[in-house]
């Protein structure tokens, strides 16, 4: 096994380090101009407005509540049902459906910028579709996506990107993703262990490899107080560095929110042996099979498959 770089999970006391990696590994030209490099470096995010019209959310919304439809009776580990509830919250796996979402995954779009940001060819590590029903969507605790994919799923270094595309708009009132501006560079290591098949319980609600109170704490003072909230119109998305730490309140709102999520992994980042030495997550969680660097396709690909359809 490589050198744990980012051992988390071994002690009863969490710690604070500084991140080893680069944000931005790469300084080739790309889709996102240098204001825009700035702020994702300096803040772990990017949101982009309006990145898909208003035809190509629609399209989006309706292979979504197709998705949704076909899954609602289906009792099966990649179909996540909210806490006490019927209502899915989640789908995943959703860029291997031989059809729309799969194209999406690969819209050059997002692609080129992913590629950018990583500074190499990349692969899908894993996609979902996500949903917070109106007044009953719960809330999801802050962590950060890097800790898992590396304890759980053997992610070595911090060279991948969180792509959420929005398909309805986000307000600060329906339970909106909020991060911590800066949190990317610092990596919490959190106290504890990790239970067996930890994935069962945790996509619902997620208690191992959540940093504790102070760290949080001490996160948004470096902050300056801030906490930023991924507001946004439907068709906006949001770019998020694997380490940034983030979660979400609850939806007490009538309006749902959902959004397309795919996470990029650098080709030159594959994942390996989870440094927790237990088996591996699903294939669902954490792709491992079949790894190869996306062809991306045209910007108008999703329309002019509507129109051949």
């Amino acid at each position: 096994m490589n050198i744990d770089l980012y051992p988390s999970r071994v002690s009863n006391k969490a710690t604070i380090k500084e991140r080893k990696d680069p944000v931005i590994h790469s300084n080739a030209e790309g889709p996102l101009k240098q204001p825009e490099l700035t702020s994702y470096e300096e803040n772990g995010y990017l949101m982009i407005e309006k990145l898909f019209t208003d035809e190509e959310v629609e399209l989006m919304i309706k292979e979504l509540e197709k998705t949704m439809k076909d899954n609602q009776s289906r009792e099966s580990a990649d179909v996540i049902k909210e806490p006490g509830s019927n209502e899915i919250r989640s789908v995943f796996e959703i860029h291997k459906d031989s059809g729309f979402f799969e194209l999406l995954s690969k819209n050059e779009r997002i692609v080129k910028i992913a590629e950018q940001l990583l500074g190499s060819q990349v692969y899908i590590n894993q996609s979902r579709i996500n949903f917070k029903p109106g007044f009953k969507g719960k809330e999801f605790y802050w962590h950060s996506d890097f800790e898992t994919w590396h304890v759980e799923d053997g992610m070595q270094h911090m060279r991948a990107v969180s792509c959420s595309i929005i398909l309805t708009d986000n307000y600060e009132f329906n339970g909106p993703l909020m991060l911590i501006p800066g949190s990317h560079k610092w990596y919490v290591s959190c106290a504890g262990t990790t239970p067996d098949n930890n994935f069962e319980s945790s996509l619902q609600k997620q208690e191992a490899g959540t940093p504790d109170n102070e760290s949080l704490s001490w996160l948004t003072e470096e902050a300056g107080g801030r906490i930023d909230r991924a507001t946004g119109p439907a068709g906006s998305v949001l770019f998020f560095e694997c380490n940034t730490m983030h979660g979400s309140n609850g939806n007490l709102s009538p309006y749902p929110r959902s959004n397309v999520f795919f996470v990029f992994n650098s080709m030159e980042n594959v994942i390996g042996k989870p440094y927790s030495g237990q088996d591996p997550r699903p294939e669902f969680l954490a792709n491992r099979e079949e790894v190869k660097p996306i062809q991306s396709v045209p910007s108008n690909s999703l329309t002019k498959r509507s129109i051949h359809h």
